[in-house]
This record gives structure tokens, sequence and C-alpha cells, in this order.
């Protein structure tokens, strides 16, 4: 590509807490063109972040990703979205953008941060596409939840994600709760189960966004600085982070890299944790690991390095912070 960012295809991938978009956006990078470059940019609810980690898993060299933990990236006039993603894209000046707000986040603050006149020319907005678990729609958790709801409404695009999960009638109640809304007149409703994402589906107009009064410019792409200091471990060897909103509370962990986890007593830790969501990216003593629970099978995913080790765990109600914590460290050997 040229130096000069212009007309850059750009999707906003959406969705609940679980509702599969980490592994629908690795789904993507495995069908991308070798020759082109893509930009992700991530936003987490937790404040660790560990989204980025797993989806480096999927890339080939070709793709460049930057984090925005700690909540909504929209909040404070959306300042934190803008300079994140000015720097993402002034490092890898893309030929597509794929932005993943977090489940808790709202999505059109996102649509309001890139209606701006700064990226008029920049980006070539595309679908937005929204993956749903059509099991949800039986818990009034969700359907009675604002951002959920933001999420289906703001769709270029609903997917009903996980469908080989369902049982009879899952996607007919999903179908008849959409059409309840009046969201299916202008909106693609299609299902996908494992293997994620097509890639047409990105292509698609965006057709039904509702874009709201912007009259920021953004910052300048390239005006920040691309490299971030190292962290520094307190005595103990690792940090936490909590955060609570929405609903929900989460709390994350850093570790400093000498920390080696037992893979075993790790995988039997989380996996015995009743939380709406866990992601974690562990050195273990049989290789660098990443991890995904979001209530069905837990998913490990084989990972060629990391410089520390990260969990983060996002609950509908309070749990056992300290007991988790113990046998975290217990599975490091740090009693």
């Amino acid at each position: 590509m040229t130096d000069r960012l212009e007309g850059i295809p750009t999707n906003i991938i959406s969705g609940f807490l679980g509702a599969g978009k980490s592994t629908a956006i690795l789904n993507l990078l495995k069908a991308k063109p070798e020759s082109e470059r893509w930009a992700i940019l991530v936003n987490e609810f937790g404040e660790v972040g560990i989204d980025g980690g797993l989806l480096t898993a999927g890339g080939d060299g070709n793709v460049f990703i930057r984090e925005v933990p700690g909540g909504c990236m929209c909040c404070t006039a959306g300042l934190p979205m803008q300079m994140a993603m000015n720097m993402l894209l002034a490092r890898a000046k893309p030929d597509r953008l794929i932005i993943e707000p977090t489940g808790l986040g709202h999505p059109f603050e996102v649509v309001n941060v890139l209606s701006t006149e700064h990226y008029k020319d920049v980006l070539d907005i595309r679908a937005t596409v929204t993956l749903v678990d059509a099991r949800k729609i039986a818990d009034e958790r969700y359907i009675n939840h604002q951002t959920f709801n933001e999420q289906l409404e703001i769709a270029d695009v609903i997917v009903a994600s996980k469908s080989d999960l369902y049982a009879d009638g899952d996607f007919e109640k999903l179908e008849a709760y959409l059409n309840s809304k009046g969201w299916l007149q202008e909106r693609t409703l299609t299902q996908s189960s494992g293997e994620g994402l097509s890639s047409p589906l990105l292509e698609q107009e965006a057709k039904t966004w509702r874009f709201k009064d912007a009259t920021g410019e953004g910052a300048k792409v390239g005006s920040f600085p691309i490299e971030e200091p190292a962290m520094a471990f307190p005595p103990e060897g690792f940090v936490r982070l909590s955060n609570q909103g929405e609903g929900f509370i989460s709390h994350g962990w850093i570790f400093e890299p000498s920390l080696i986890f037992d893979r075993k007593a790790v995988y039997q830790s989380l996996s015995q944790t009743k939380a709406e969501r866990i992601k974690a990216l562990v050195r273990t003593n049989e290789g660098s690991v990443g991890y995904n629970f979001a209530g069905d099978a837990p998913s490990e995913l084989a990972l060629e390095s990391l410089e520390d080790s990260r969990i983060e765990v996002i609950a509908t109600e309070s749990f056992d912070v300290e007991k988790l914590e113990q046998e975290l460290l217990k599975a490091a050997g740090k009693d």
C-alpha cells in the first residue's frame, strides 16, 4: 500500500459475552489472502488485555492487533478508540480493518466515532456483523439487557452463532424475537456453527447504520507513539485488576514471565470456575496455551510464545476471587 490511508474496508464484529466473536475472527484470519495486511482493533471489558494474544495465533505476519482494555473504548468522547485506531492504522497501513468492541460495549458509540469527519475518506464502512447465541433468547437477563439489544439493532448482518449446539426451536425463537422488534426488515439473518463467519458477509453494504451527529475531527493518524513501556511487577510477581459495570464484574491477573504454570492444574481450576466468560494466555510446563471458556466445552489453543501469563474472569455475580487466586498461584508453584 501507499502511505496514504484511504478507503480501508472496515467491519465491526459485535456480539454479547460468549457469542463467539474471537473464534469468528480467528477463522476469518485463517482464510485471509496472504498478500493482504489486516488490522484488528479489540476492546475488552476486562483490564488485562487477552484477546490480542489469542488472535495473534491466527496471524501470518500480515496481521496487526491493538487492544483497548478496561471497558467501553468509546467513553470520554471516543478518545481511547481514536488514539488506538490511529496508532494501529499508522503502523499497519492495512488492506482491511476489523473492530471488535467488548461484549458489554455500546455499539452506537462505536459508530459515532467512525462517523467523524476525520475518518470519512480513510475508512470504507462495510457491514456491521452481530453474533448472537440463539439459546440466550430464553434468558431474560439477555433480552432485557440494553447492550444485548443495541448490538442486534445496529447490525447489518445477524449471525446465529454456535448453531451446531442448538436444540430444536432455538433458531426459530431467535427469528421470532427479531421479528417482534422489526429488526429483520432490513437485516440479513444467517446461521454459523463452529467454523465461524464467511468472508462474503464482510463485503455487504452498511445499509442500516444509524449515525448520530458527530462534529469531532479526530486525532491525526500517526500522531501518537506506538511502543509502550514494559510492565514493572511488584515483589509478589503478579498484579490483579478489576472492573465493574453493566451488571457484570471482571477480575484479571498478569503474572511475571518467570512463573510457569502446570497446564493440567490451570485447566482444572479454570474449568471449575463459574463465570460468564473466562479467557487466558498462560505460560505452562507444556508450552504457551490460550484458554477460552464461554459456557460450552472449553477450548485450548497452542501458542508459539508469550511474554507473560494473563487470566481474565467475567461473571454476573461475585465469586471467591481470593480462592481462585490461590489456586492459580499454586499451579505456578507459589503456595
